[in-house]
């Protein structure tokens, strides 16, 4: 294996790692000692690598910011019909959320804290969104409402429950797994609150 191979590995380790502490588990304040012993490295590898805790933090949370580009690309970029586009959307959201459970909550805490967050959809994308959830409130596939309450709807009923994941999990007394069986039989309820038919 050549330096640079394991110089990549040790890297995408501790990205890996901290990753996991921030969005699977939770922990959006572990420290880089934290961060260096749950990925078994020194410390000193952290500052080696990525300069700071805060530059390594960064460039996470950039990653994260992917995600949720990728997954509005799903509507912006397919040119299915609109009930699969917004299906695949929801299926890769639940999928991401399964996966990343915290992702949602570290975003909205970064966003509190005045981290820059690239807009997801440019407006022209946007203005083509809105027609075509008005061309399906015209087929009668989708209630008559204004189409930005459709959107705050469609992401309310898919980022909520994550949002509030360990408050949920405790107020109605089920564990991780039941919880990640509950998120991943939401796409179907989530669509049929979305559309009439």
């Amino acid at each position: 294996m050549s330096n640079l191979t394991k110089k990549e590995q040790t890297q995408e380790l501790i990205k890996e790692t901290a990753k996991n502490l921030f969005f699977v588990q939770g922990k959006f304040n572990a420290t880089t000692q934290e961060i260096a012993d749950e990925a078994g490295v020194n410390r000193t590898l952290i500052n080696y690598y990525f300069r700071s805790r805060d530059n390594l933090i960064q460039i996470v949370f950039d990653e994260a910011e992917r995600v949720d580009i990728e997954k509005s690309e799903i509507i912006m970029n397919s040119d299915l019909p609109f009930k699969q586009k917004i299906s695949q959307f929801i299926e890769s959201s639940l999928s991401a959320s399964l996966k990343y459970p915290y992702l949602e909550t570290y975003i909205v805490s970064q966003l509190n804290k005045g981290t820059c967050h690239q807009k997801d959809i440019e407006e022209e994308d946007l203005k083509k969104l809105y027609n075509d959830i008005e061309l399906e409130m015209d087929k009668g596939n989708i209630e008559k409402m204004s189409p930005i309450q459709f959107i705050i709807n469609m992401i309310s009923l898919l980022v909520f429950p994550s949002v509030v994941r360990p408050l949920l999990m405790e107020n109605l007394m089920i564990n991780e797994d039941e919880f990640n069986k509950i998120i991943s039989e939401r796409r179907e309820i989530i669509i049929n609150m979305l559309f009439k038919k």
